[in-house]
């Protein structure tokens, strides 16, 4: 019986960090499973292997300054606006 369903590899999600709004306090670096997330030389995070993100929503659930956003990308051809 073959498989009807084939599991297809994801893109990436689109990670957002709006640094204007981060302090700094390396809480989403530090509750990232998968350490797709990392601190750089400044003290503030950034993406380092978007590859590795399970979508697990961590960073943004802990984020006190509501600094992360993640966002599932959208197959090309499907419209994004409304319309």
């Amino acid at each position: 019986m073959e498989k009807q369903q084939q599991k297809k590899k994801k893109s990436p999600p689109r990670i957002d960090i709006f640094k204007a709004w981060c302090k700094g306090c390396g809480i989403c670096a530090a509750f990232c499973p998968k350490k797709a997330l990392a601190i750089d030389e400044t003290g503030l995070p950034y993406v380092k292997d978007p590859s590795l993100c399970g979508r697990c929503g961590l960073c943004e659930l802990r984020c006190p300054d509501f600094a992360i956003t993640i966002e599932e990308n959208r197959e090309e051809g499907v419209c994004q606006e409304g319309g």
